[in-house]
C-alpha cells in the first residue's frame, strides 16, 4: 500500500538563488545563517539523513555525516516567486510563470478598495505594505474605536485582514475575507486573501491562532487532484487545505501549531490507507522567520528534529517520507519578508536508497513527479522524476 507522506517546514530555506538579486534576497541562508548566529542549534536526526550533505556553500556546517540514511539534494524553484502558493504548488506540480501581483508600492488600488468597502458597509483602515504584528500596534486603538478592518499587504501577492475578535467576530471576519477573494481577480488576482484576527488591548494586541487562508485555485493539475481522482486518501495537515482552495483532498485537519501538525502527521501515518498525507509546519514562517526571531526558529527546527524519529517509527513498509521547504525567510538579515532561496529535500523509506545525492534539483515540481510515479498517477509535469535514482 504506498503513500507519500510530505512535511513542509514552512520557509526552511538552504540558500539563495542564482536570481536572489531580483528578488532584493543576496545573502539569504535560512538554515546555514541561522547555524551560524546560533552556534549550538542541533539537527542531528535531519543531518543522519543528509542535510549537512546537500550540496552549497557551508552547508556542511548542518552536520556533515559519512554514511546519510536518506537520499538527499536542494531544489531550485521555477515559478516565478517566493511565497507559500507558489512553492507549494510547484511541488505538487504547477509550475507559477506569471507572478502573482505585488502592491508593495502604493497600496491596493482606490477603485478595489471602494469596491471592497462598498460590499462589507464599512470603511477600512490601513491599506499599505507592514509587518502584521506592527500593524495591530499602529492602528488597533483606532479599530477597536471605529470597527474599521485593517487591510495591509506585504512583499507576497497578499490581502490582509486584521481584525480584533471583539470588534469583527471571526466568522464575520472570514465572510469579509470571502467578499474580497471574489473581488480580488484578474489584474489584481493575489494569490492569497487573509483573515488575521487579533485579541489584547492597547499596547498589547496580539495575533491569535484563527488565522485563515483564502486561495486561488491552483491553476492546473497537481498530484493531489490525480490522487484524489485515482480513488486515493488525500490528507492535508495544516494550511495545505487552504493552499490549495480545498481541492483534491479526502480529508482535511487544519491543527493550530507545528506541534498540533507533527502530532497528526504521526497519527495518520500510523493509519492504514494509500495514498498522500501532506503536512505543513508553519510556525517556522510565521512564527519566527517574519519575526527575525533566531532563537524561536532555531528551538522550532530543533523540536521537529527531535520527533523525526518518531515519525519515522510510524512508517510503513511502502512509505517513502519526503521533508522539504517553500521558500526562505532568513530571520538573520534585515528583511522581514519571504526569500528567494534553494529549499532542502530529504527523502527516507525502507525502499529507498541510502547516500543518494540527487544533487541539484531544476524544479520543485521534480518531487511531484516522482511521487506521481510511485503511486502510478500519470502526471506530466514540466519535470524530472529521480524514482529510478533512489529506490532500491
Amino acid at each position: 500500500m504506498k503513500r507519500a507522506i510530505i512535511v513542509v517546514l514552512d520557509s526552511v530555506g538552504i540558500g539563495e538563488l542564482p536570481d536572489a538579486a531580483d528578488f532584493g534576497d543576496v545573502g539569504s541562508n535560512t538554515l546555514v545563517n541561522i547555524k551560524k548566529a546560533r552556534p549550538q542549534t542541533s539537527l542531528p536526526n535531519m543531518a543522519s539523513l543528509g542535510l549537512g550533505n546537500i550540496q552549497g556553500k557551508d552547508i556542511d556546517l548542518l552536520g556533515k555525516v559519512a554514511q546519510p540514511k536518506g537520499a538527499y539534494c536542494k531544489m531550485a524553484e521555477k515559478s516565478i516567486g517566493k511565497d507559500t502558493t507558489t512553492g507549494h504548488w510547484e511541488m505538487a506540480g504547477v509550475i507559477t510563470k506569471k507572478p502573482f501581483p505585488t502592491f508593495t508600492e502604493n497600496g491596493f488600488p482606490k477603485e478595489i478598495m471602494d469596491k471592497f468597502e462598498t460590499a462589507i458597509g464599512t470603511k477600512t483602515l490601513g491599506n499599505y505594505a507592514a509587518s502584521g504584528t506592527v500593524i495591530i500596534q499602529d492602528l488597533g486603538d483606532e479599530h477597536v474605536k471605529t470597527g474599521y478592518p485593517i487591510v495591509y499587504t506585504s512583499a507576497d501577492s497578499v490581502f490582509q485582514i486584521a481584525a480584533h475578535e471583539d470588534v469583527i467576530p471571526v466568522d464575520k471576519l472570514y465572510e469579509i475575507c470571502e467578499t474580497a477573494r471574489k473581488l480580488l481577480t484578474g489584474d489584481y488576482g493575489v494569490a492569497r486573501v487573509i483573515a488575521r484576527p487579533f485579541v489584547g488591548e492597547s499596547g498589547n494586541y496580539t495575533r491569535t491562532k484563527n488565522r485563515k487562508d483564502f486561495s486561488l485555485e491552483p491553476t492546473g493539475t497537481t498530484i493531489l487532484d490525480l490522487a484524489k481522482e485515482k480513488g486515493l486518501n488525500v490528507t492535508a495537515i495544516g494550511k495545505i487545505e487552504d493552499i490549495f482552495e480545498h481541492r483534491g483532498m479526502t480529508r482535511t485537519d487544519h491543527t493550530t501549531n507545528n506541534a498540533d501538525g507533527i502530532d497528526k502527521t504521526i497519527l495518520y501515518t500510523k493509519e492504514e490507507f494509500a495514498g498522500i498525507l501532506f503536512t505543513n509546519l508553519v510556525d517556522t514562517d510565521m512564527i519566527y522567520g517574519h519575526r527575525n526571531d533566531v532563537e524561536g526558529y532555531a528551538s522550532a527546527l530543533e523540536y521537529f528534529d527531535g520527533k523525526l524519529p518518531e515519525i519515522i517509527s510510524s512508517m510503513h513498509d511502502d512509505d517513502i517520507l519526503f521533508i522539504t521547504a517553500d521558500h526562505g525567510c532568513d530571520p538573520t538579515t534585515p528583511s522581514t519578508d519571504h526569500s528567494r532561496e534553494y529549499v532542502p529535500l530529504l527523502v527516507y523509506g525502507k525502499h529507498v536508497k541510502e547516500g543518494v545525492d540527487l544533487g541539484v534539483r531544476k524544479s520543485f515540481a521534480d518531487l511531484g513527479q516522482t511521487i506521481s510515479d510511485y503511486l502510478g498517477l500519470g502526471a506530466t509535469f514540466e519535470a524530472e522524476s529521480f524514482l529510478q535514482d533512489i529506490l532500491k
